[in-house]
């Protein structure tokens, strides 16, 4: 079956809630970086689409490749002396995951120029979606530090309300992955015209 969807969701997020203490100030970090990929065969470009449509990744759909992310959080909460609570700090810890095609090494030459731009644009895509999610964990941290609950003794209060928060940046983070593939695999969008470009060529 060909792959027809490329996708991206934040399927392996885990936030810790036992923080460790931190400077009041949010420290400078930078997200790391995995990618994974996996085999296709064939030497055409029919043939390495068709390969992708068997082997790809399922996110969801069948997927030409996909974006995902672990993230971890240490969060230092400060109960006050007049009963609230603050967020003093909140640090990530954020890897982001890319998944996709790897062609044999030894294609014809018109058809390895042909996936040299294929995957090269299959990339650029992914990368958006990572920007996605570093915006995300961005809009997180900012929420998170100095947050503040009045009548919190236990830090109970402050922990719903970062949570709430919580799930409605994921929400706008997946829509906005959803809102992107739907704009680029649609017929004319970047990748749709990828696809059809390795498909018809060599």
């Amino acid at each position: 079956m060909p792959a027809n969807s490329l996708s991206s969701f934040a399927i392996s997020t885990a936030i810790a809630l036992g923080a460790l203490p931190l400077s009041a100030q949010a420290a400078d970090w930078k997200p790391a970086e995995q990618i994974k990929t996996y085999a296709i065969s064939g030497n055409t470009g029919g043939a390495l689409y068709q390969s992708i449509g068997e082997r790809g990744p399922t996110a969801g759909v069948q997927a030409i490749a996909h974006t995902t992310f672990k993230l971890t959080w240490r969060r230092d909460y400060r109960p006050q002396p007049d009963g609230a609570c603050v967020l003093a700090t909140a640090r990530p810890n954020l890897t982001i995951i890319y998944t996709w095609p790897k062609a044999p090494a030894n294609l014809p030459s018109a058809v390895a120029a042909s996936w040299r731009t294929f995957i090269s644009g299959v990339e650029t895509h992914e990368r958006v979606h990572g920007d996605h999610i570093l915006d995300m964990v961005k809009k997180i941290e900012a929420f998170s530090i100095g947050l503040r609950a009045e009548n919190d003794p236990k830090c109970q209060k402050v922990r719903a309300v970062l949570q709430q928060r919580l799930g409605e940046l994921s929400n706008e983070q997946r829509q906005r992955g959803r809102d992107f593939d739907r704009d680029e695999l649609s017929p004319g969008g970047r990748v749709h015209q990828l696809i059809l470009a390795l498909v018809n060529g060599p």
